[in-house]
């Protein structure tokens, strides 16, 4: 099947570590089981997820120090395609922990270095020499230290003749609904990031969506996407709004749900597939992604398994 070019940068990747113990208790040596190990961080994990689902994409990841180079020795044995940017200092980690006593999952996200001009300029020309004309670029996940809050912006504006998707979060996401990105192809969010922006809660499908494509309106983005939990995703754009409902699957980790909907929902878009085609693949890839361990993603099978079940209709 024929796709278009797909470009993801992750500026602020992590070598992820998933573990269990029995209970958390407070100043006590606590014995973990044998970490799982993946590569993480938002573009990363779109462009693990898009390869899982038979997909191509280039990964332009920013990596430093030993730890970095943990990272891109696991990036190379999943087989992704990926440039390395030369990142300031260590490359961060993060620490997943599942208490068995209680089922609860506790994250523990490093803050990963401090970035300066000559880390930002680097960016800036390997995005010029590699995003393609008609392609789709992905920029997802947390931004670094030290970058300005309408970094998106900047980075969207180095890919001029690429369809830009931002899924971000925080004062970055915020920056981005108050002051527009020219030609922003997709933003997506969370629920509570979009009640945050709409200053007021959102009970219904319908008020989601009417929030969603008020930002359309506004010239946010061509569609907006807004994630509503297990309930499904809402989709708005200048025409449609759409809902498609989350499949019914026993949660074992929320952990790469919003990155696995990105990948299958970019992946079909690329594919040449309908904004509701794609909705439908994200909501099975993110039903599927909650299915697997902490640092796993959506396995192919339980995204074609699932699909059945996430019906899209008019929100």
């Amino acid at each position: 099947m024929t796709q278009a070019p797909i470009l993801t940068l992750t500026l602020n990747p992590a070598l992820d570590m998933a573990t269990e113990v029995h209970e958390l208790i407070p100043g006590h040596k606590l014995r973990c089981t044998e970490p799982l190990l993946d590569p993480g961080g938002g573009g990363l994990n779109v462009s693990r997820a898009i390869k899982a689902l038979g997909g191509d994409s280039l990964a332009l990841v920013a990596i430093g120090g030993l730890t970095g180079d943990r990272l891109a020795g696991l990036i190379r044995q999943e087989g992704v395609t990926f440039l390395s940017i030369l990142g300031p200092g260590e490359t961060r980690q993060s620490l997943t922990v599942n208490e068995v006593t209680t089922g609860k999952q506790y994250r523990f996200m490093l803050p990963g270095p401090v970035w300066g001009e000559a880390e930002r300029a680097r960016v800036f020309t390997l995005l010029r020499a590699t995003a393609r004309p008609g392609g789709l670029s992905v920029i997802s996940g947390s931004q670094p230290p030290g970058v300005p809050v309408d970094f998106p912006a900047q980075l969207a504006a180095s890919m001029p003749e690429t369809r830009v998707v931002l899924d971000t979060s925080g004062a970055t996401l915020t920056e981005a609904v108050r002051h527009p990105i020219p030609g922003l192809e997709v933003l997506r969010m969370d629920g509570p990031e979009g009640e945050e922006l709409a200053g007021r809660p959102l009970p219904t499908l319908e008020d989601t969506a009417e929030f969603a494509q008020s930002l359309v309106r506004r010239g946010v983005a061509r569609t907006v996407i807004v994630a509503r939990g297990a309930e499904g995703n809402v989709l708005a754009d200048a025409g449609q709004r759409l809902f498609a409902r989350a499949a019914r699957v026993r949660v074992k980790s929320t952990v790469g749900a919003g990155d696995s909907f990105v990948a299958a929902f970019v992946l079909s878009l690329a594919r040449g597939q309908s904004n509701a085609e794609a909705l439908a693949l994200g909501s099975a890839a993110a039903s599927a992604a909650v299915t697997t361990d902490a640092t796993q993603l959506c396995r192919p099978e339980d995204v074609m398994r699932l699909l059945p079940e996430c019906v899209v209709s008019a929100a």
